[in-house]
C-alpha cells in the first residue's frame, strides 16, 4: 500500500507540474473549500507539490519511515491492515490542514500544497513504534537515529512556517505528527509501553 500511495503521488505530482490548471484545480485553498463549496481540495492537495525537491523529499520519507507503519497494521489486523494504513494517511492529509482552513478560510490568497502533513504523520508513528530506527539523511555521511531525525524535521518546518514563502503548507507537518501519533496509539496495543522500552526506561 505504501508503495501505491508513492506510485500515485509521484504521477499525479509529476503531471501537474506541467499542468497548471491542474494543479490549480487540486492545491489546497481554504477559501475556495469555504466560498465554493470544493471540499475535495481537503485532500487533494496531498497528490500534488511545490516542485521536484518538495516532492523527492517527501517520497523518499515516506519510503524509508512508510513500510514499519505498514507492516506492524498488518501485524496488529490482517489484511485488514493494509485499508487501516490507507486510512492512516489519507487521514493525516485531511487532518494536518484543519487548522490552517480555521485561519485562512476567508483569505483568497492562501493556498498550500504537498502531501507532507500525512507523511509527518507516518514518521512520527513509526518513531513511537521503533524509536530506535536509524535512517541515512544524505548529504550527512552517517545515520542518524529516528527521534532526532523527527526533532529536527519539525523544528525545520517550524522555521519554514515562519520564514517560507514557497505553497508549502508547512504547519501541517505538526498537525501531521499529532495525528500520527494519537492514531498510532489508539490503533496499536503496546504502543507507549513499547516506545519506553525500547529506549531502555
Amino acid at each position: 500500500m505504501n508503495l501505491i500511495i508513492i506510485g500515485v503521488t509521484v504521477l499525479v505530482s509529476v503531471y501537474a507540474f506541467y499542468n497548471v490548471k491542474l494543479f490549480d484545480f487540486l492545491r489546497f485553498s481554504p477559501y475556495d473549500i469555504n466560498h465554493r463549496n470544493e471540499g475535495w481540495r481537503f485532500l487533494s492537495y496531498g497528490f500534488v507539490h511545490a516542485g521536484w525537491l518538495h516532492l523527492l523529499v517527501n517520497m523518499w520519507v515516506l519510503y524509508s519511515f512508510g513500510d514499519i507503519v505498514e507492516r506492524v497494521f498488518k501485524l496488529h489486523y490482517g489484511v485488514k491492515g493494509l485499508f487501516y494504513y490507507l486510512f492512516f494517511y489519507v487521514g493525516g492529509i485531511l487532518f494536518s490542514v484543519l487548522f490552517d482552513f480555521g485561519k485562512y478560510k476567508d483569505n483568497v490568497y492562501y493556498s498550500a500544497v504537498g502531501a507532507s502533513g500525512a507523511v509527518s504523520a507516518v514518521v512520527f508513528s513509526s518513531i513511537l513504534i521503533y524509536p530506535v530506527g536509524r535512517i541515512y539523511l544524505f548529504p550527512v555521511p552517517f545515520t542518524i537515529p529516528s527521534w532526532l531525525f523527527g526533532i529536527l524535521y519539525l523544528a525545520y518546518m517550524v522555521y519554514m512556517q515562519k520564514h517560507g514563502n514557497d505553497n508549502i503548507g508547512h504547519s501541517a507537518h505538526f498537525w501531521g505528527a499529532v495525528f500520527g501519533m494519537a492514531l498510532t496509539l489508539a490503533l496499536i496495543p503496546g504502543t507507549w509501553h513499547n516506545f519506553f522500552f525500547q529506549l531502555g526506561f
